[in-house]
């Protein structure tokens, strides 16, 4: 599975670099097979419990449940669940939109009414083709919904930068104590760009510009934190 998933990058308008690792066909494929049987078990329960209950005039109700569960159970899960179905849940599979925020209800819909287009002409023909020919693997009802899906991220312990301590050479209050630790703690999320405009900010401080005042403000925060080998 790995060989075929790529890793996915957006920023934020934050400055803030998301790394999101694409599901291919594989997975994707196996997470709709469990979702499918799930629909399908609830859709014959009900109409088992219905036609028992209301025989024939009962079809009318039947057909109705049907149609909204096929069409709306995978949207009331991704928006209500943060795009996650009970399937896609067992991968650790998470439907996003394009810049990595959560999906609403328009995309949900156009991705999922427009399954019946992938599937076209044949066992989803158009839609793997489609995930085949894209980098990330998006079938025609994600291309148009513009959403992709991604495995969940695994929850991991903040990491400072590995560079020299260095204390700064002015005294600091406890939020700006905070804040130049928290930029060290962040560095594996931040893009450059957004860590050389914040490390500047203090360039009065360690008279710096561009990467050398990123690895200056690291080294403050790794100081404040109590790591590495102070200067």
């Amino acid at each position: 599975m790995a060989a075929t998933d790529t890793i996915y990058e957006v920023e934020t308008p934050e400055g803030i670099m998301l790394h999101m690792r694409v599901a291919g066909l594989t997975v994707r494929a196996s997470a709709y097979l469990i979702d499918f049987c799930i629909r399908w078990s609830v859709n014959i329960c009900v109409l088992i419990v219905v036609e028992a209950i209301f025989g024939d005039a009962g079809v009318g109700l039947s057909l109705i449940f049907l149609f909204l569960n096929e069409w709306f159970y995978p949207v009331l899960f991704e928006v209500f669940k943060n795009g996650v179905t009970p399937g896609k849940r067992t991968f650790k599979l998470r439907v996003v939109s394009g810049d990595g925020t959560p999906i609403g209800w328009q995309a949900s819909i156009i991705r999922n009414f427009l399954l019946v287009v992938d599937f076209l002409p044949l066992f989803y023909g158009f839609g793997i083709v489609s995930a085949l020919l894209d980098k990330r693997f998006r079938r025609l009802g994600d291309l148009a919904a513009d959403t992709i899906v991604v495995y969940e991220k695994e929850t991991s312990k903040t990491s400072l930068p590995n560079v020299e301590a260095e204390h700064p050479g002015i005294d600091l209050n406890i939020n700006e104590q905070r804040a130049l630790i928290a930029f060290g703690e962040r560095h594996m999320m931040l893009s450059k760009s957004r860590k050389v405009e914040l490390a500047e900010i203090l360039d009065e401080v360690h008279d710096q510009k561009n990467e050398e005042a990123v690895l200056k403000v690291q080294g403050y925060s790794l100081a404040l934190a109590g790591k590495g080998r102070d200067s």
